[in-house]
């Protein structure tokens, strides 16, 4: 490994590790650099096992084993070894989980090259909290997704936390951005891209026409795409305006809906289910 050891906080060799609790900073840095934050070695391994290539580890003394074991086909990877104390000045939290990993963040993927051979895909529209599209992507790899695809405007799968939370399964399950609903300057709209892939797609509303959950797996279409929305103000009209049926999960004790990841886990295991 090439392992250069440094006690300066302000050394410009930890520049991709600077102000990472600052959310704002790290929106405009991660994807204009085309960086994103790996943290643990869990997440590591599942990103280096998705064919991502780690531009630099940050790492306490303690952890070199686990380093060394995971970039063992990487030996020209700059590993950072930092005292505690200059992980925390640098980051600006307490890097609990032993190291970080810069990133090289790899292309977008074509949503139809996405989309090939799925059966159930999960779109998450205008979710801004990263700890929810980490949750929401944990359940799509635990409960079978093919796929999640996330709106223009949806978090970042890939910043620290979303990753973090996801336990690496942003990794795992194959994902892309959508464009907007509808057809722009002669492009194909994310309604269109679905349904030209033989997609329903599926609304998770609260809605005068919505069936329930129990109903809609009952006669569950052949390929699924579930529409969830964002925390404050659900599902924007225009994709419920290309949703071709709305679907909402029946709830007890006063409460109208549940949170977003969660409701995502109850609709893709009722959709699993429906499979046997």
């Amino acid at each position: 490994m090439l392992l250069e050891r440094i006690d300066d906080p302000g050394d410009a060799r930890l520049a991709d590790y600077r102000d990472l609790t600052d959310v704002a900073l790290r929106r405009v840095l991660e994807p204009e650099g085309g960086l994103y934050m790996a943290e643990s070695a869990k997440v590591l391994g599942r990103a280096l096992a998705a064919g991502h290539e780690p531009r630099s580890v940050l790492t306490a003394e303690k952890w070199l084993p686990d380093v060394e074991r995971l970039l063992a086909a990487l030996p020209d990877v700059p590993v950072y070894v930092v005292p505690d104390a200059v992980a925390e000045a640098v980051t600006g939290y307490t890097v609990h989980r032993g190291m970080l990993a810069a990133m090289h963040r790899p292309a977008d993927r074509p949503v139809a090259e996405v989309l090939a051979g799925a059966r159930r895909v999960l779109v998450l529209e205008d979710i801004v909290d990263h700890t929810n599209v980490g949750a929401a992507f944990r359940a799509a790899a635990g409960l079978g997704a093919d796929a999640v695809l996330v709106t223009p405007r949806c978090a970042d799968p890939l910043y620290r936390r979303s990753v973090r939370v996801s336990m690496g399964t942003v990794f795992q399950v194959p994902w892309t951005r959508l464009p907007e609903w509808r057809d722009r300057g002669g492009e194909p709209g994310a309604t269109e891209l679905l349904h030209d892939a033989g997609f329903t797609i599926a609304a998770l509303a609260l809605a005068d026409d919505a069936v329930s959950l129990e109903a809609f797996v009952d006669d569950v279409p052949e390929r699924v795409a579930l529409v969830m929305g964002s925390e404050g103000d659900g599902l924007s009209r225009q994709a419920l305006a290309a949703a071709d049926r709305v679907v909402t999960i029946p709830m007890a004790g006063g409460v109208d809906s549940l949170n977003v990841a969660s409701a995502a886990a109850v609709a893709l295991w009722a959709l699993r289910y429906a499979q046997r």
